[in-house]
């Protein structure tokens, strides 16, 4: 439990530097990286204030988390979250609160009618997001199992994935295969997208049938111990079209390059552009449309992001999707992803397990 009393004193830490007494946490990822709570957003509220913390939330979880909780996190049982919350917040002296923009609006609303007149509340975007973008040793070492759960599935289902099956049947195989290796769940609708259809960058899985000479983009992520991995690998059924031959070996080396840049004080947009360039370079920037990737952990888009105009420093700690592609309308796209961990030395590619030389099933 260690590991979530110093998650909560970075954020009082932050807190102080914000000069708040207190943060109100409503958001369900945001509840689990402090408190371990799995509730989910609309199950109960963590309060942070300078000198403690406590779960508020109903009966339905007293029995797996009143004596199960981080030292100095108390555990608070009723139907009336806001109400106990701003009851805590009193006791505790608070007077400068904070709570996360993303609350919905008819929270903020209630919160702003039952809270007393002589305590100051305003939205603080991102505080415990930005945390979360750099991992500690717990959440790198879930973050490797999601991964490492990815790569087995994934290199099972190119014995199982054929001309004839439909993308939908392929999808549900990789499910299946991931729970197998110990997945918890799809962090997302798994991506199986086929011939015309691997042009379209979130073309979830459909009853379509996969046909010879079809490339075929295959994207999913799915939990181990709460924290996901997301991966994309595009794979041939026999021989393909030779620009999608060729538009391959250009998504490939753009995503080498990108990850090879990849190290504690790089810029993302730095990143981004190395790959975006290269793409460029080649004729194909048109049909680049997407960021070369992003953060990922508890969920499955977490910052830092990596896009044009968007310089933030790569740190140590941060978990990266390095993805690159090209899409060519009613031919077919390449995309190819994967989740690097970054080192105070460099990187550490999770996913390297799985080739990504353009793989051939033979029809």
């Amino acid at each position: 439990m260690a590991y979530y009393e110093k998650r909560i004193k970075r954020l009082q830490a932050l807190l102080a530097k914000l000069d708040l007494d207190g943060l109100l946490v409503a958001d369900g990822y945001n509840m689990r990286y402090l408190t371990g709570f799995t509730g989910g957003t609309g199950d109960g509220l963590v309060i942070v204030t300078k000198d403690g913390a406590a779960l508020i939330t109903d009966d339905r979880y007293r029995g797996i988390y009143q004596n199960n909780l981080p030292d100095g996190v108390a555990f608070e049982v009723t139907r009336d979250y806001f109400g106990q919350a701003v009851q805590s917040l009193i006791k505790a002296g608070v007077h400068k609160l904070g709570f996360e923009a993303s609350m919905a609006y008819r929270d903020f609303e209630l919160l702003d009618e039952i809270l007393p007149a002589d305590i100051d509340f305003d939205a603080v975007p991102d505080a415990i997001e930005t945390l979360r973008e750099v991992k500690d040793e717990v959440e790198m070492d879930a973050l490797r199992r999601a991964a490492h759960a990815s790569v087995q599935a994934f290199n099972d289902l190119l014995n199982f994935i054929k001309v004839g099956q439909t993308e939908l049947e392929v999808a549900n195989e990789l499910d299946r295969l991931q729970k197998k290796y110990g997945a918890e769940k799809p962090s997302f609708d798994t991506i199986v997208a086929s011939g015309y259809r691997s042009a379209l960058p979130h073309g979830a899985a459909t009853d379509k049938v996969i046909e010879k000479g079809d490339l075929v983009t295959i994207d999913f992520g799915y939990y181990v111990d709460g924290y996901t991995s997301d991966v994309t690998r595009t794979i041939a059924m026999g021989d393909i079209d030779p620009k999608l031959e060729e538009i391959y070996q250009i998504v490939l080396q753009a995503n080498k390059d990108a990850i090879a840049m990849v190290k504690p004080g790089v810029s993302t947009d730095e990143i981004d552009r190395v790959a975006r360039d290269y793409i460029s370079e080649h004729g194909y920037g048109e049909y680049y449309n997407h960021a070369t990737g992003h953060g990922a952990g508890l969920y499955i888009h977490e910052g830092p992001v990596l896009r044009t105009n968007d310089g933030e420093e790569v740190l140590a700690g941060n978990l990266l999707t390095i993805e690159p592609g090209i899409y060519l309308p009613d031919l077919g796209g390449v995309r190819i992803e994967d989740d690097v961990l970054v080192t105070p030395e460099g990187h550490e590619n999770l996913t390297a397990g799985i080739d990504k030389n353009l793989i051939k099933i033979e029809a």
